[in-house]
């Protein structure tokens, strides 16, 4: 047996959102976002109606919720703000919504969490929507106000702050997939939309800087390592493309402060360049000081086989590979790979100057968990017990080669909503039952994670009896 310890001051948390959690919609001054909007005039679009709304109900049960977190050993814990709820027409502070958020921010300081704040997190208001939303360029300045505005009312008591979560997805799924609102399938207005999301994040770090000096800001990128069927120059090609849209895109400029040129190379060749102003250069050098990745499963390409010229989707530039011996988690879909968590590790060491980075997020969703609820109410599951472990194996490995690692967060702490899935696939440590009053019930994952947070490690033999 042999003990997997991690390095001392180790983040060892959970992420989550406002709008998958707070519930309160459409209350207490907070005005609709795209979610709020598109379940309105498309509530069939939603897993058995369950829209956003009410969500985990976490607006009235915060104070608990953070005690439940020290219950677990959670050390760290990422959540974000909402922008609809702060600044309800972009201008004026909703006063509300400030007494809320200090109390929040507060109750997880008083239970020995440090809270990590995320600014957007997919939750457009639909005041800026009904302007363009991230296709216009005043959104750009429209965020760096909002994030300003966070960083004064919230600085005393947040010093780690994140901009994005995984901007590439409102991208994909609002312009490309169809998969969130507008549900538009436009290459070139996806691309658009990209370089104001990278803009408006430069933006808010430059703020930031202003605001918060002694502070530390980041962003939090979904990363899919790609990798290619074979080692064929075409197969290659299409990883390379693969990577430029999806990891670098917004890595490299978070990092070293410039797009690469391979990127901008290949908008161009197919003719995807988005409108810009000569002063941007200047705003992305604004770097951050680290950054979460959050990893669920690799991206797995081979060269398309009879591609639009040029591109009018991405599958154009990379097509999709079905790797035959891959596993799969059968709820959601998705490959279950954990060896690439080494591979990002290394990524992070030898590409991005072994800046400081965390695990973001990292979890299992599974559909209908009380299939293995015990005789005393708590879920057995075992399965998301060793798919952590599978995980904190390679991390941990990583780590010992020198990459720069701080911490591991999994998604999530508590049950949540999932945009257009509801509650169909359950994530948290914590069971919600919705039919009776959002009651929160520990499952055994929890036990078992608080126990790696108490001793900064575990057993590399799986024990979860």
């Amino acid at each position: 047996m042999t003990i997997k310890q991690f390095p001392k001051g180790f983040l060892w948390g959970a992420a989550t959102s406002a709008p998958q959690t707070e519930g309160h919609s459409l209350e207490n001054g907070k005005t609709k976002t795209t979610w709020d909007y598109w379940y309105e005039t498309a509530p069939e679009k939603f897993n058995d109606n369950e829209g956003p709304e009410n969500t985990s109900n976490l607006y009235e049960m915060y104070v608990e919720d953070c005690k439940r977190m020290q219950d677990i050993g959670l050390n760290s814990y990422r959540t974000s703000i909402s922008w609809a709820r702060l600044l309800p027409d972009g201008k004026t502070v909703n006063k509300e919504a400030v007494t809320f958020y200090r109390d929040y921010f507060k109750q997880i300081k008083a239970n020995g969490v440090k809270p990590i704040i995320n600014l957007f997190h997919f939750d457009m208001p639909m005041w800026l929507m009904n302007k363009g939303g991230w296709e216009a360029r005043e959104a750009v300045d429209a965020f760096a106000f909002y994030a300003k505005t966070a960083f004064e009312t919230f600085g005393d008591l947040v010093t780690d702050w994140t901009t994005f979560n995984e901007p590439i997805v409102h991208v994909e799924m609002g312009y490309l997939y169809g998969y969130h609102y507008p549900a538009l399938v436009d290459f070139k207005k996806a691309v658009q939309v990209g370089y104001h999301t990278l803009l408006a994040h430069a933006a808010a770090v430059s703020e930031f800087r202003q605001v918060l000096p002694t502070g530390k800001i980041g962003i939090i990128l979904n990363i899919t390592p790609t990798y290619t069927r074979s080692d064929a120059e075409a197969d290659k090609k299409a990883g390379l493309a693969s990577d430029l849209l999806n990891t670098k895109s917004f890595l490299d400029p978070a990092v070293h402060g410039t797009i690469p040129q391979g990127l901008i190379d290949l908008l161009a060749e197919n003719e995807l360049t988005p409108e810009t102003q000569a002063e941007d250069k200047v705003l992305l050098q604004n770097t951050v000081d680290f950054i979460g990745l959050n990893y669920y499963h690799p991206r797995r390409v081979q060269a398309p086989k009879n591609p639009h010229v040029p591109a009018v989707m991405p599958e154009d530039l990379y097509a999709p590979y079905d790797w035959p011996e891959k596993r799969i988690n059968p709820y959601r879909g998705w490959e279950i790979y954990p060896e690439a968590l080494y591979d990002v590790a290394m990524m992070m060491k030898h590409e991005y100057k072994n800046l400081p980075w965390f695990v973001s997020e990292n979890g299992m969703g599974v559909a209908d968990e009380e299939r293995f609820m015990d005789e005393n109410g708590m879920i057995q599951d075992d399965y998301r017990i060793e798919f952590m472990v599978e995980h904190l194996n390679y991390l941990h490995q990583g780590i010992a080669e020198g990459s720069n690692c701080f911490g591991y967060h999994t998604w999530t702490f508590i049950d949540c909503w999932s945009w257009l899935n509801g509650y169909r696939n359950r994530y948290g440590f914590y069971r919600v039952d919705l039919n009776d009053h959002y009651k929160r019930t520990l499952k055994k994952s929890g036990l078992w994670f608080k126990e790696v947070s108490k001793n900064n490690g575990y057993d590399d033999v799986i024990n979860v009896d």
